[in-house]
């Protein structure tokens, strides 16, 4: 019996399949919840898929401090070296196509098909929104006329730490209504702390492997897994959160959450996005405009004397 003959006898060892386990990604890393509790991730079917990390209010807190942190970096990055760093994702993002298509697929409950033109538009979202971080101000800003020897110019800044409920699933989808909500507030030089849709946080947590290693600085954009219900209030009462993102702030909570979470927002003068009046008809794959882009923007007026 020859060597190769004998070796095709020998059964091969039972292999122990190796679980992915989710964490949150916050600062740049990847701590578990708090609370070290998870909850149960299930597909379309009710079939168990992972366990997630049950994020809390003090997780939520301590994502704001770092998205706070990372403010004053990100912000003064030049334009151009953001629109870099975005591409970057998209590379990443591009790199892990497979894996990311079946998230989807399970998340949302499409054939791999479908799920793998998601992953392909949200790709493609990075790169438009990569390609807008050094052209916004064009369109944001300009020079004013004025009656008298000034320069009277606008200039568009950030507005600071940014909340942003994602898309929540079945009223959006998973990784592509993420990327829609996140890459225009960061791409504008804003950081986020995103609360992840509470029933497909997957996608959005291996989101958080991407941006790890694309040259994001930590603290940039900060994803949360749990019950919104949990997340929310926390974000929108927080003294130190400039402005709000209510995509996902439907569902499960039901059609009050929304307003709530607004007049939460108000007691500190946050500048809020409300969700879609129906955001079971929202449409994240059509063209997106710069709505979200300008939304989270301040607008600083110089005057400065004409030289003689």
């Amino acid at each position: 019996m020859s060597e190769s003959t004998a070796a095709a006898r020998i059964d091969a060892p039972a292999r122990i399949q190796v679980s992915k386990t989710y964490k949150l990604y916050v600062g740049g890393k990847f701590p578990r919840s708090e609370s070290g509790r998870v909850y149960e991730v299930t597909d379309t079917k009710d079939q168990w898929l992972a366990n997630a990390p049950l994020g809390t209010r003090k997780d939520a807190r301590d994502a704001v401090v770092a998205a706070r942190a990372a403010v004053k970096g990100w912000s003064g990055t030049t334009a151009y070296n953001r629109g870099q760093v975005l591409y970057r994702v998209a590379e990443m993002l591009e790199g892990r196509r497979e894996q990311f298509a079946a998230e989807v697929a399970a998340a949302e409950g499409v054939g791999a098909k479908k799920a793998a033109a998601l992953v392909d538009a949200a790709v493609d979202r990075w790169v438009w929104y990569a390609g807008w971080t050094d052209k916004v101000a064009q369109v944001a800003g300009g020079a004013n006329p004025v009656a008298g020897p000034f320069f009277n110019l606008s200039t568009p800044e950030p507005t600071g730490v940014v909340g942003v409920l994602a898309p929540q699933a079945g009223h959006g989808f998973s990784l592509l209504g993420l990327v829609s909500v996140v890459a225009p507030a960061i791409a504008t030089g804003n950081t986020v702390v995103v609360a992840a849709a509470e029933r497909a946080p997957l996608p959005a947590l291996s989101l958080g492997e991407v941006l790890a290693t694309s040259d994001l600085p930590g603290g940039v954009v900060n994803l949360l897994s749990g019950r919104t219900a949990d997340l929310a209030p926390t974000l929108a009462s927080h003294q130190d959160v400039n402005a709000l993102d209510l995509a996902g702030a439907i569902a499960p909570e039901g059609p009050g959450a929304a307003a709530a979470l607004e007049a939460a927002a108000a007691d500190t003068l946050k500048r809020v996005v409300r969700p879609a009046a129906d955001p079971t008809v929202q449409d994240w794959t059509a063209a997106p405009g710069t709505g979200r882009l300008l939304s989270f923007l301040e607008t600083k007026t110089v005057w400065h004397p004409m030289g003689i």
